[in-house]
């Protein structure tokens, strides 16, 4: 099958990595002007394995693919959609971007049947042009239940080098799950400037975090999706101490952070259900003035 992979950084280069690995043509679709920066082989180093892999580079895709995967920045997306032709062809468009509102963009733009929502969980991280390097012990990717057939080939790939392929019949469920579990992680370590071990550890900074899940899964139920709030605080739990969020990074580096798609759809929910919050918008107001100094 022929893959694009819009926005080739830690998610999207795991992706196109581990795709290559397996005979896939994968072709990185990168920012213009950048093409040279990208060597024609992509080098992924894994807990799981090492890999190089021969891959494609284009400043924009102008030939069908099989599937576009659309990994870039959720603050990064307007410009990166702009290397993709308004005629452009692809049989499948599976964004894998943090949060939950690209969705329906992505819907309006390329058509409601050939938009397949997914999401990932994992620590990886893009260290120069086509170098990745894939920290976290596991990778956790769900998919929409009504890709099961046309996606099947690919899942058994992923499932191959050791992802964890989750099915979701409901939506909602599908990216709230990930949400809920992701926002509280993120604000809190990047407020922290901090792992998540040692937000873990300091008994404030805890309470804060557990705030936030319980705000956020209050939320996500009243948006129809199916959540726990005390299973995500097990996992939250169970995170190797010294993970570092992509938001605290970003932080650190001085990168936009991904507060409206990270934080919003909860502060929005929230406003729209009645619901209190206390935490999430305190973590944001922090973050905030951080990006300010």
């Amino acid at each position: 099958m022929r893959h694009g992979v819009l926005g080739p950084g830690g998610v999207g280069g795991l992706i196109g990595a581990v795709l290559a690995d397996a005979g896939e043509e994968v072709t990185l679709i990168v920012r213009p002007g950048t093409e040279s920066l990208y060597p024609r082989e992509i080098s992924l180093k894994s807990p799981v394995r090492k890999v190089r892999a021969a891959v494609l580079v284009t400043a924009s895709s102008k030939d069908p693919l099989d599937i576009l995967w659309v990994t870039v920045k959720a603050t990064q997306l307007s410009e990166a959609l702009q290397r993709i032709p308004t005629n452009f062809q692809a049989n499948a468009i599976c964004p894998l971007l943090n949060g939950i509102d690209h969705v329906e963009r992505l819907r309006d733009r390329f058509g409601h049947e050939r938009v397949i929502p997914a999401t990932i969980a994992v620590e990886s991280e893009r260290v120069a042009p086509g170098t990745i390097v894939h920290r976290s012990p596991f990778v956790r990717f769900g998919i929409a239940g009504t890709a099961r057939e046309r996606l099947a080939v690919i899942l058994q790939i992923f499932q191959r080098f050791g992802f964890e392929c989750s099915f979701f019949e409901d939506e909602a469920t599908l990216m709230w799950s990930k949400l809920v579990f992701l926002a509280p992680v993120a604000l809190s370590t990047a407020a922290a400037r901090s792992t998540i071990g040692d937000v873990l550890r300091d008994a404030v900074k805890a309470a804060c975090l557990e705030r936030c899940v319980r705000e956020a899964c209050a939320v996500a139920t009243r948006a129809g999706a199916k959540v726990d709030a005390d299973v995500v605080l097990t996992k939250i739990k169970g995170l190797p101490a010294g993970m570092r969020s992509s938001m605290e990074r970003d932080l650190s580096d001085g990168n936009v952070l991904e507060l409206d798609a990270i934080a919003g759809p909860i502060l929005r929910g929230a406003e729209k259900y009645g619901i209190k919050l206390e935490a999430t918008p305190e973590l944001v107001r922090v973050l905030v003035q951080a990006q300010r100094t």
